[in-house]
């Protein structure tokens, strides 16, 4: 090591370097506030709390960011400019299109249960990117693009080495994604020192995943009843009732879906439904409540589901394919589209709890299934508690696919979506 490298470093450590300081004042507010995001939600989250929690005045926290907004804006770029870091690290230390895959998902549970541990500032979750305005929104649409398509192309260099089975990348990322983002919501559920063997799991699952054997081929699925042309056969004041609500709710999660709870508007959704305020008011009391109900109505579709596949014939894989395949279909379909949960923060902490509660009863069901298929044979041994996760998260996150893909036929794009899941990235 020089002289000069040493004075540099010297100088980078001192009490009296002004911007290092400054940074590294930013860094601890950007940690302390996506912490706080990811906890209590951007909507429960005062820049108050967040001064209080790191000793500052209010006063002295607007120096370095003006508004929430603008606040929640610099926590999304920081964890996708941390991504982006990692991802050069991975590239420069892996060649093998798989290595690189499989690591970024390591380092997602590394990170995170570093910051745990308080060995590195908190990531924000990316859950209220819709919630954002004009630039803002923008800025971090365009970096997380940039960020799939750095992953995209790992798939897509491994299927041209032949080192990975032919999928349809965009579908297989969007899915990889969508099960990171999930982990928020039950990595906190595991002990702390078995956080890296859930890593190892999540990893095993993604290359060789579910099925037992060498392979499986779709099965199936039954059509369902469209409820909406069988409730109006019954034409009366109840069944009426009942289809507005579900109009409003299916509405109402499309803007939640869309812009997030704090740009979605009552008055909004009314002009949408060509209803009076008056007439939507009588039926729905606040936004907040009407968030619930969305969560609700998604709740009972999957659960239903379940029930569904509980009462098919079949093996414990065939019954997971198809609570997968039918709420794809509700995603993206005029039954749907389903809740995202990127929304859930956005309610006090007493339904949101309730909420994730049920949900997780749900997720559970599902485990049971996949308990089922290790048990006829049909799905290889796994940690079916890490796996229904997983899947959970690319369930969550399967809305819209035709906004990243073409989709000419919904129940194959499910298919194509869930096949990682199935039969993994590596050939069998």
């Amino acid at each position: 090591m020089t002289d000069d490298i040493r004075l540099e470093e010297g100088a980078a450590a001192s009490p009296f370097n002004r911007t290092v300081q400054h940074d590294a004042k930013r860094a601890a507010i950007l940690s302390q506030a996506a912490r706080l995001f990811n906890y209590k939600g951007s909507r429960a989250t005062t820049l108050q709390d967040i001064a209080e929690t790191l000793g500052l005045t209010k006063t002295s926290l607007y120096y370095y960011v003006k508004t929430k907004e603008e606040l929640i804006y610099q926590c999304y770029m920081a964890t996708l400019e941390h991504n982006h870091r990692t991802l050069d690290e991975i590239e420069a230390a892996n060649e093998n299109p798989v290595d690189r895959a499989c690591t970024f998902v390591l380092r997602h549970f590394e990170y995170w249960q570093a910051a745990q541990a308080g060995r590195a500032p908190h990531n924000a979750v990316l859950l209220e990117i819709a919630g954002l305005k004009g630039p803002h929104r923008e800025e971090v649409e365009a970096r997380y693009i940039d960020m799939f398509k750095r992953l995209r192309d790992y798939l897509r260099d491994g299927i041209a080495q032949g080192c990975l089975r032919p999928c349809d990348p965009t579908s297989t990322v969007l899915a990889i994604l969508g099960s990171l983002d999930w982990t928020f919501s039950w990595l906190h559920a595991i002990p702390a020192d078995k956080v890296t063997q859930s890593a190892e799991e999540a990893v095993d699952l993604l290359k060789h995943g579910l099925a037992a054997g060498p392979g499986k081929s779709p099965a199936s699925i039954p059509q369902l009843e469209d409820e909406e042309t069988a409730a109006l056969q019954g034409f009366n004041r109840e069944q009426q009732n009942r289809l507005k609500q579900e109009a409003f709710f299916k509405t109402g999660t499309r803007c939640f879906n869309k812009k997030g709870f704090s740009g979605t508007s009552l008055e909004e959704i009314a002009e949408q439904l060509s209803v009076s305020k008056g007439a939507f008011y009588y039926h729905i009391k606040n936004k907040e409540d009407l968030l619930v109900s969305c969560y609700e109505r998604s709740m009972d579709i999957v659960e239903k589901l379940h029930a569904e596949a509980a009462s098919i014939e079949g093996s414990g894989l065939q019954k997971a394919e198809y609570v997968c395949r039918r709420a794809f279909l509700a995603q993206n379909s005029a039954e749907g589209p389903l809740i995202r949960y990127t929304s859930i923060t956005a309610l006090p902490m007493e339904r949101r709890l309730k909420i994730i509660e049920r949900t997780e009863a749900s997720n559970q069901r599902f485990g049971e299934f996949l308990e089922q298929g290790i048990a006829d044979g049909s799905v290889r041994p796994v940690n079916t508690f890490t796996a229904q996760h997983l899947i959970a998260g690319a369930m969550n996150a399967a809305m819209d696919i035709n906004l990243w893909r073409k989709v000419e036929d919904i129940d194959s794009a499910a298919i194509e979506y869930f096949d990682l899941f199935f039969n993994g990235l590596l050939p069998r």
